[in-house]
């Protein structure tokens, strides 16, 4: 018996409309295009590409017309930091980093990925970049996606994270064996190089740096000569300054980063990635979920205040602030709590779904074809029953209808015996 009746109707309602995609009309009570407000929008698609929007445009003839004039539409949402191979059963007596669960086939890996991904379609959320995957699973689950064997979100991927080699005392043979391993991860495949550039991870929140400045330097160099882009991670400020000194694309997490290190990092204009939030999620997971050990959930809360006050000092700097979940396992589904953190910080709502939408796509260099309801764009829209720029909860919860390059992913209004997640 299929255990996941959800997932399998989402799926199939895909598979369906994927096969069928044409001309369509879409109606909205009104669109947050990325940008402003259209009051009673039509949008009509092409296959899987916007033709026009207009307020009270006419629609042609005999085109499939999709009526969800009493919602809000808005761009499809990008989580610019997640771990979609991270699948957890969910049965009980096992846990998510591998207790009681044996080891899987690559193939399986991919197709359990899968429903992660579903999970954050559900959540408005169409596009994922993902940072850190074993065997080359994320890229067979993007590639699966992009040829349409699958459904899913559109995948921005990093093969496996580069890390620090401590066995390995003299630099120069540091920095060579860095520079080959950036190249084999390319040559793989990988969108993007991800480089752990310090300590911390799940109830780990040391933040002390492993890569040093030089192999970053060598590493972001050899990416940016490919022609491909940097994430470097660093719990910690040491590996942070680092990171921003050595040109990275986007720093992931970076806590207690001082003004002057802020200050460059605006300068150059790198992007932030803080994931406040999916420390947040390891607290309210820590017992039952995770087995943490006792005094991880103190470390973990006293890592969000400090984590939190960083990024608000940044945004307030002028940082350009990107949403990331560093959603693993349950926390697919859960991917825009993020946004709730910065609209605490003083963004304005439509600041706070720019980091969601419009800035993830630029800083993906998918700024012409991602983040925006606007002609020539890819057709992934979301439906929202509310409006997120008055609350923005409305677009963390609220979620009813996705669009995925012009095919319908996700429909909890015209198949209202599906409970929302």
């Amino acid at each position: 018996m299929y255990r996941n009746t959800k997932f399998l109707s989402t799926l199939l309602l895909a598979v369906c409309l994927n096969a069928t995609a044409a001309t369509k009309a879409i109606k909205f009570g009104k669109l947050w295009d990325g940008h402003r407000v259209v009051a009673n929008a039509v949008v009509i698609v092409d296959d899987d590409k916007i033709r026009t929007v207009t307020a009270n445009g006419a629609i042609p003839a005999g085109t499939e017309t999709i009526d969800l004039s009493k919602y809000t539409g808005i761009p499809g949402m990008i989580d610019m930091h997640t771990h979609v191979t991270y699948y957890w059963s969910g049965v009980p007596g096992t846990n998510p980093r591998g207790r009681g669960q044996t080891p899987r086939h690559i193939a399986v890996t991919v197709v359990l990925s899968q429903r992660n991904g579903m999970k954050a379609l559900e959540a408005g959320v169409t596009t994922l970049r993902d940072l850190n995957a074993s065997g080359g699973a994320d890229m067979d689950l993007r590639d699966l996606i992009n040829m349409g064997a699958l459904v899913g979100p559109r995948l921005f991927v990093s093969g496996a994270g580069l890390h620090g080699l401590p066995k390995i005392t003299d630099m120069n043979e540091k920095v060579a064996e860095q520079i080959k391993a950036t190249k084999a991860v390319i040559a793989a495949g990988a969108d993007w190089v991800k480089i752990f550039g310090s300590t911390g991870g799940f109830d780990n929140v040391t933040g002390d740096e492993t890569v040093s400045y030089d192999e970053m330097k060598a590493i972001v160099d050899t990416a940016h000569a490919e022609g491909h882009k940097v994430a470097i991670h660093s719990y910690g400020p040491v590996g942070a300054a680092d990171a921003i000194r050595a040109g990275c694309d986007t720093l992931e997490h970076a806590t207690d980063m001082d003004d002057a290190t802020i200050a460059e990092m605006v300068r150059k204009k790198i992007w932030y990635v803080p994931t406040i939030d999916h420390n947040q999620y390891y607290v309210e997971n820590a017992d039952d979920v995770y087995k943490f050990p006792a005094g991880a959930k103190e470390n973990l809360q006293d890592y969000i205040r400090r984590n939190y006050i960083t990024a608000q000092k940044a945004f307030k700097a002028g940082a350009r602030m990107l949403v990331g979940s560093d959603a693993v396992y349950n926390g697919f589904g859960l991917n825009m709590r993020e946004l709730t953190w910065f609209v605490k910080m003083g963004m304005t709502n439509e600041q706070a779904m720019q980091t969601a939408t419009v800035l993830p796509a630029e800083a993906l260099g998918m700024e012409k074809s991602l983040g925006s309801v606007a002609p020539g764009f890819f057709a992934d829209i979301v439906a929202v029953q509310g409006d997120p720029l008055a609350d923005i909860q409305v677009a963390i919860k609220n979620v009813r209808w996705v669009m995925k390059g012009g095919a319908v992913v996700v429909d909890e209004i015209h198949n209202p015996s599906r409970p929302h997640a």
